[in-house]
C-alpha cells in the first residue's frame, strides 16, 4: 500500500563558513529552519525489481528521474542497508510531487531523500534507528540530515553535526524565488573569493553573530531573530534579483529578510498575518526581474521532519 510524507523545505537564518577540510568541502555553522512549504513523497513496494521514479509538479520535467536523483540514491542506500539485515527487498516505487523550486537555497532535492528515507522506513515497520537514517542520508548530501530531523536546529561540520533548537515561535513566512537560479559550486567560489580579498579592494563580508541567533531562538524572541539575519553568500554574490526583492518586502515592514542557503530564493518573517499576505501579492506583480515575476510562496515553520499522512501545506 502506498505511504506518502510531506518533505518540507529548509530556510537559512543564517549561514557562515568557518573552513574547509583537507578533502575541499566546506566547514559552516549555521541555523535551519523547516517551512512548510513542501513536496509530496510517496513510495510504494512494487513488483518491479529496483527502482522507478515518476516526478510530477512544478519544474518535474527540468530534474532527472534516474540514479542521479537525490530521492533514488536514498533509495538505494536504503535497499542496502535491508539487505544487510538479511532480507531481499521487494521492488521500490517512488513519486515526488514537486512544489520546491530548484537551485533556490530550500534543500529540495535533500528535501525530497529525506522523505523516501523516512517514507520507506515506516513502509518497512521502521526497520532503521534515526541515526541509521541520518547516517543514510549524510552519504546522499549535506543537509539531508537536517530535514530528516526538521524544525529549528543548528548545524556545524559539513552541514551533518545537528544541534536541535526550540521551536521558532509562530510567524508567516514569504519566500520568493526568482527565474534564475544559482550554482552551488560557482556560490562557494565567490564566498572563498570574498574571504580571501582585502579591505583595500573589497568590502569584508559581514559574519553572522551565530550564538546571538541561537540565543535568541532558545528565548523566544521572533524579533532579535529577525535583526540576527546574516549570509555570508548573499553578500558575496551580491545578485541583482536578491536586492531587488529585498526592497519589495521592506516595504510591508518584515522582522527580517533574507537570502537562504546559496540562493537564490528570499525570504522574509512576519509578525502579521496580514503584512505577509500584503508582502506576497506584491512579490506576486513584480514585472521588473530578469525572467518576469517570482515564484512566491506563504509559509509557516514546520515542526519536524517527513509527516505522514502528507498534509496540505497551504502554500497560500
Amino acid at each position: 500500500m502506498p505511504l506518502s510524507v510531506a518533505a518540507p523545505a529548509k530556510i537559512n537564518l543564517s549561514l557562515d563558513i568557518t573552513g574547509t577540510r583537507d578533502d575541499g568541502y566546506h566547514l559552516v555553522d549555521t541555523v535551519m529552519q523547516a517551512v512548510s512549504l513542501c513536496d509530496t513523497v510517496t513510495v510504494w513496494e512494487s513488483d518491479q525489481p529496483g527502482i522507478s521514479l515518476e516526478l510530477t509538479g512544478a519544474g518535474a520535467d527540468t530534474l532527472p528521474a534516474d540514479d542521479t536523483n537525490t530521492a533514488w540514491k536514498a533509495a538505494a542506500l536504503f535497499r542496502e542497508a535491508v539487505k544487510k539485515r538479511g532480507m531481499e527487498p521487494a521492488g521500490t516505487g517512488i513519486r515526488i510531487h514537486k512544489r520546491i523550486p530548484f537551485a533556490a537555497g530550500l534543500a529540495g532535492g535533500s528535501a525530497d531523500a529525506a522523505g523516501v528515507l523516512a517514507a520507506l522506513n515506516r513502509l518497512y515497520g521502521s526497520l532503521l534507528e534515526e541515526e541509521e537514517l541520518a547516517d543514510l542520508g549524510g552519504r546522499v548530501g549535506a543537509d539531508v540530515p537536517f530535514c530528516l530531523l526538521g524544525g529549528t536546529a543548528q548545524a556545524t561540520g559539513i552541514g551533518t553535526i545537528l544541534t536541535p533548537l526550540p521551536d521558532l515561535p509562530d510567524c508567516d513566512i514569504v519566500i520568493a524565488k526568482p527565474a534564475g537560479g544559482v550554482s552551488t559550486a560557482q556560490a562557494y567560489q565567490a564566498v572563498d573569493r570574498a574571504f580571501g580579498c582585502t579591505e583595500e579592494t573589497e568590502t569584508p563580508l559581514h559574519r553572522p553573530r551565530t550564538s546571538v541567533l541561537v540565543d535568541a531562538v532558545c528565548s523566544g524572541s521572533l524579533l532579535q531573530v529577525g535583526r540576527e539575519l546574516c549570509n555570508v553568500f548573499e553578500q558575496a554574490l551580491r545578485l541583482p534579483e536578491t536586492e531587488m526583492l529585498k526592497r519589495e518586502m521592506n516595504r510591508f515592514h518584515p522582522l527580517g529578510c533574507l537570502m537562504t542557503g546559496s540562493g537564490s530564493a528570499v525570504f522574509a518573517l512576519f509578525a502579521h498575518r496580514t503584512d505577509a499576505e500584503k508582502c506576497a501579492e506584491a512579490l506576486r506583480l513584480m514585472k521588473a526581474l530578469p525572467g518576469g515575476a517570482p515564484a512566491v510562496f506563504l509559509c509557516r515553520p514546520f515542526r519536524g521532519g517527513p509527516a505522514t499522512p502528507a498534509r496540505d501545506p497551504s502554500l497560500g
